[in-house]
């Protein structure tokens, strides 16, 4: 005769022996540490070189280099109307430093917008040079006569960027260079007559442009720094040079940075519940992982330390067309000496994949601590989801030389702090609270420099989403 069981559901009318869901309850389970699904491979902070920094501050000491200007413009919106922030205008060359804000409210208020279609031409060669222009969005071209006469590449300026500010103060009466819309475009411009006729009206104007004028006048090396006069190819007994080799009196100095939490672990969980794995370094764990990451998105996006809004903007490129091509990479690649690695995101990653396949090109792979890791011109790509995407599906990628004697990006921290437990890590005890919670304050001590602008490259405007078919298919 069978017997019914009915706690157990109609696919089993009747059971010969124990269960396993009963006989659980006598065994001890297998368990695992608790695991965590935001550790990623953290290879920027696995490939920095680190520096210890005993003061807690570093100071980045260069040559003296005369700020002639080469920072990016902004600007305002209204509906359908954009003005340039007049303070901003100090981001040219020849306005670096004026500080008279009635003056810069003038000159913004003379610039006039323009509506641009891909492939119109914003400035033609041999034309007059009677205008200063700011790209407020879009890509254009900048094209120079190549050497047996066919049109060259000299440089892709985007949304920030500008040209004629040069021709404008050295009286220059035509263009040199052509420059056309790649995508459509919306600009500013000021007329020659109308700068020259508030340089009238000021004479602080006038008289800052007549230094700027006498600085760039100064001799420099082809990096702006100041130069060190050298005698050469002489015979018996020329006078020698004589020269001194200047320093920048304002030197950049980098403060320690710090991420830090508290963990809290109630007294009756760390003394009763530490069988078969010890709670509280399970809870240390997890943070600690926690702070690293942390501790890498920092290095990238702080805004007073971080490498993405640090680099400097003469090493800041765009792609020539959108998706990241073969000739992007090389024009980063070439822009340093000794690059090390590359940094994207994994979806940047891709999209360079998909852009070499397209072309044929399969890119080769290198072992990297036993990894295998994509590579251009055998420099490895390594992942990073810090790296922000925007909303428009465009990133960047990051190209490093690293290190204090290549003159490269460092990372910085102190270590032999108290109760440390990784290198610029520490867990300190702060006691047990009336209601018997344990509290660790957990610190890590961090920052990143680089040591000369051309350690650090960043390809901008990087399309992560096209897709292209292949040519015929």
């Amino acid at each position: 005769m069978t017997t019914t069981d009915p706690n157990v559901d109609g696919t089993e009318q009747s059971r010969l022996s124990l269960s396993t869901a009963a006989a659980r309850t006598l065994a001890t389970t297998t368990k695992s540490v608790p695991q965590m699904r935001g550790i990623t491979p953290r290879w920027l902070l696995r490939r920095l070189p680190w520096v210890e920094v005993s003061g807690g501050t570093y100071r980045v000491n260069r040559r003296l280099t005369y700020p002639v200007g080469d920072g990016r413009v902004t600007f305002t919106t209204a509906g359908a109307e954009v003005r340039v922030i007049p303070e901003e205008l100090c981001e040219l060359p020849v306005l670096r430093g004026f500080d008279d804000a009635e003056v810069l409210g003038a000159l913004a208020g003379r610039f006039v917008q323009r509506e641009l279609e891909a492939g119109n031409t914003i400035a033609q060669e041999g034309q007059p040079a009677d205008q200063v222009f700011l790209i407020v969005h879009g890509k254009v071209n900048k094209i120079g006569p190549g050497k047996y006469g066919e049109p060259s590449m000299l440089d892709i300026l985007a949304d920030g960027d500008y040209f004629g500010d040069q021709e404008l103060v050295e009286s220059q009466d035509t263009w040199s260079f052509s420059v056309k819309a790649v995508t459509p475009c919306t600009v500013l411009a000021i007329p020659r007559q109308a700068f020259e006729e508030i340089l009238g009206q000021s004479e602080a104007l006038r008289a800052h442009v007549e230094r700027f004028r006498v600085l760039a006048e100064k001799p420099t090396n082809k990096k702006g720094e100041a130069d060190i006069e050298l005698t050469s190819g002489h015979e018996q007994h020329a006078d020698l040079t004589a020269t001194f080799v200047d320093y920048d009196t304002t030197p950049r100095e980098y403060e320690l940075s710090v991420a830090q939490t508290v963990l809290r672990v109630h007294t009756r969980v760390a003394d009763l519940y530490n069988n078969p794995m010890n709670q509280v370094e399970q809870q240390l764990r997890l943070t600690i992982e926690a702070l690293r990451e942390r501790q890498e998105h920092e290095l990238l996006n702080n805004h007073e330390f971080g490498l993405l809004h640090n680099a400097d903007l003469t090493q800041r490129i765009s792609t020539r067309t959108g998706p990241p091509t073969p000739e992007d990479l090389d024009e980063l690649l070439a822009r340093r000496r000794k690059t090390r690695f590359f940094l994207a995101h994994p979806r940047t990653i891709a999209a360079v994949g998909r852009e070499c396949n397209r072309r044929g090109i399969y890119p080769q792979t290198v072992d990297i601590d036993g990894q295998l890791v994509m590579s251009w011109r055998g420099v490895p790509i390594f992942p990073c989801d810090k790296i922000p995407i925007t909303q428009t599906r465009t990133s960047s990628i990051l190209a490093f030389r690293t290190g204090v004697e290549d003159e490269g990006v460092i990372g910085l921290r102190q270590t032999g702090i108290p109760d440390e437990i990784q290198p610029g890590l520490n867990v300190r005890f702060m006691g047990i609270s009336d209601k018997a919670i344990i509290s660790y304050l957990v610190s890590t001590y961090y920052s990143v420099a680089v040591l000369v602008p051309d350690a650090l490259g960043i390809l901008e405007n990087v399309e992560i989403s096209r897709y292209e078919q292949r040519a015929g298919s």
